[in-house]
């Protein structure tokens, strides 16, 4: 399918001298006056011919779409925006991987304080299973004394260096002891008869450590009496300080911890099991007055994460004028087929301008530049976002890396799994989302019905992670004896609820979606010994028989202000970084 008359082309015309003109109108002569085929253009100063402007834009349309080596042979650039993009892959990493080993000098000193803080002050804890209960009252005192105690004497018995948080307890102390119960609660089970008040009262006694007289110290907390007919929990909530000094290890100055501890006794329930847990918040600031010997102020890390968020800065400027620039020539192409074929142009046509590798390194961009900049001020002590930090620059640089897949796509033979992919996803995504709607139902029947018997069906997430470990064969054997000790009209239905999720999504689910990846692929591969199928577009562009290293390419020449800006509609070397 041609899409111009081929009739009306000039072959024999030379272009070459005025592919720089600004294109207003194109298309084929009609007629045989010279005078209604020729107009002044403006950027050169000479008469060009309307079948001289199609000639432009055919030329323009093959250089945007050539790969970066045949854009080097046919004007000579270097490619500086591709060694832009292979700088920027190597410093992103760099910066990962400094950032990871701090956040993981972070996260393993608050779980190793953690730790140490369940050994010091839960009475009973061996560090076997976090499941640590009670089940009499004299337990839950002694549970309770147990963990003031250990906290009194911790500058005595702990081998860390902790100091205590005063004035923010109740009543401006270092600790708050605190109950919650019902207003009113009367329980009579032999009657079947109870009363409750369902407003909650909160009762609190505060604990400072080197107290004077100590005596009295004792007779506050110890005297504190829980009302276990109507109790909801217990909670004993403290802070403590500490110095991360491993820092120093990685040439950083170490950060100061705040340690919010809190130990609660959960017994909401009433079904005679108290539960213990303790739970740690970690509040990480500069130190006031810090000093390392042989140590001086380095601000090489900030200058690293400085440069990074300039190389991506330019990295998203380059990027983003790409798109518009095939965007405006998008609108030409358009603008051509409607004026002068009277045709419009469809939206695969349309969509062929839009790189969709561009839009990915744009938002790698975006995401670099904000993690950077909060890195920054976690190295300068003002923010301790290292989660968000850690989210933000991890999932740029795995889009950065994904990207290098476009340059394999060069090669015709690295190209199979990009080519294969892009033709799946349709039928994959409506596969998926049948899939979806039988999956979802596993999962919400599995969570109701099984969830009481099976601590893998708990709750709704932990359902979906146990079905897609199942479909991935993992933990079978695991799930199927989990059932054993309950009801038996209960472990009937788990036996066929199991059983038929595991045939329908092992045996057929997976094979057809295997299968589509597999058609996909046979239709490529016989695509590339059969004739395809061609757009307009592919057609226009087909016309245009000039090699890359033919020269004529080379007089695409543009403003001095379009390395910046869009101020011409001219595409250069630049407008093509990826591969669409």
């Amino acid at each position: 399918m041609a899409a111009v008359d081929k009739n009306n082309v000039i072959h024999g015309s030379s272009e070459g001298d005025r592919l720089l003109s600004p294109v207003t109108r194109y298309g084929s002569h009609e007629c045989n006056n010279d005078h209604s085929n020729r107009r002044l253009s403006p950027t050169t100063g000479t008469w060009v011919t309307m079948d001289q402007e199609e000639e432009a834009l055919r030329r323009k349309l093959k250089y945007f779409f050539m790969s970066p080596c045949d854009k080097f042979h046919a004007k000579g650039r270097k490619p500086y925006k591709l060694a832009l993009q292979l700088i920027k892959i190597i410093i992103v990493t760099i910066q990962l991987v400094m950032f990871g080993l701090s956040n993981q000098m972070v996260v393993t000193f608050k779980e190793e304080n953690t730790a140490s803080f369940k050994h010091l002050f839960l009475k009973g804890y061996d560090g076997a299973s976090d499941a640590l209960a009670v089940y009499t009252q004299s337990d839950v005192y002694d549970c309770i004394y147990y963990a003031i105690k250990q906290y009194l004497a911790l500058p005595d018995t702990t081998v860390g260096r902790y100091a205590y948080v005063y004035g923010v307890g109740v009543n401006g102390s270092a600790l708050s002891l605190c109950q919650q119960y019902y207003k009113k609660g009367w329980i009579d089970p032999a009657n079947d008869t109870f009363f409750i008040d369902p407003h909650i009262v909160t009762d609190c006694v505060g604990v400072t450590p080197l107290a004077t007289p100590p005596e009295a110290l004792g007779n506050d907390y110890k005297n504190f009496t829980l009302k276990f007919h109507k109790l909801i929990n217990v909670t004993i909530q403290f802070q403590l300080k500490a110095i991360n000094l491993q820092t120093i290890i990685n040439n950083e100055i170490p950060d100061c911890y705040t340690f919010v501890i809190t130990i609660v006794l959960d017994n909401k329930a009433h079904s005679g099991k108290v539960k213990v847990s303790l739970d740690n918040e970690v509040t990480i600031k500069e130190c006031r007055d810090h000093s390392v010997s042989g140590h001086a102020e380095n601000y090489t890390r900030v200058a690293f994460d400085v440069m990074v968020a300039v190389v991506c800065a330019l990295s998203l400027l380059l990027c983003s004028r790409s798109i518009i620039r095939g965007i405006l020539l998008q609108l030409e192409f358009v603008h051509f087929f409607k004026d002068t074929l009277n045709r419009r142009v469809s939206w695969g046509d349309r969509m062929e301008f839009i790189n969709g590798w561009y839009i990915l390194l744009i938002i790698s961009d975006l995401l670099t530049i904000t993690g950077s900049f909060i890195k920054i001020g976690i190295e300068s002590k003002n923010i301790a976002s290292y989660d968000i930090c850690g989210i933000l620059l991890g999932t740029s640089t795995l889009l950065v890396w994904v990207g290098v897949i476009r340059y394999l796509s060069f090669f015709q033979k690295y190209n199979i799994l990009i080519v294969t992919l892009r033709a799946a996803f349709p039928n994959v995504i409506r596969f998926c989302c049948c899939v979806a709607v039988i999956y979802l139902g596993y999962c919400f029947c599995g969570w109701i019905v099984l969830g009481p018997y099976h601590v893998k069906f708990r709750s709704l997430s932990m359902v979906s992670e146990c079905l897609f470990s199942l479909i991935n064969g993992d933990d079978m054997f695991v799930t199927f004896s989990g059932m054993q000790e309950s009801s038996t009209l209960v472990w009937v239905f788990s036996q066929v609820y199991l059983y038929t999720f595991i045939s329908l999504f092992i045996y057929m689910v997976l094979s057809l979606f295997i299968a589509l990846i597999t058609g996909a692929y046979e239709t490529i591969k016989h695509q590339t010994q059969e004739p395809m199928h061609i757009t307009d577009l592919h057609a226009f562009i087909a016309e245009c028989k000039d090699t890359p290293n033919s020269g004529k390419f080379r007089g695409l020449e543009t403003s001095p202000c379009s390395f910046f800006c869009c101020c011409d509609r001219t595409t250069t070397y630049e407008d093509v970084l990826l591969v669409n």
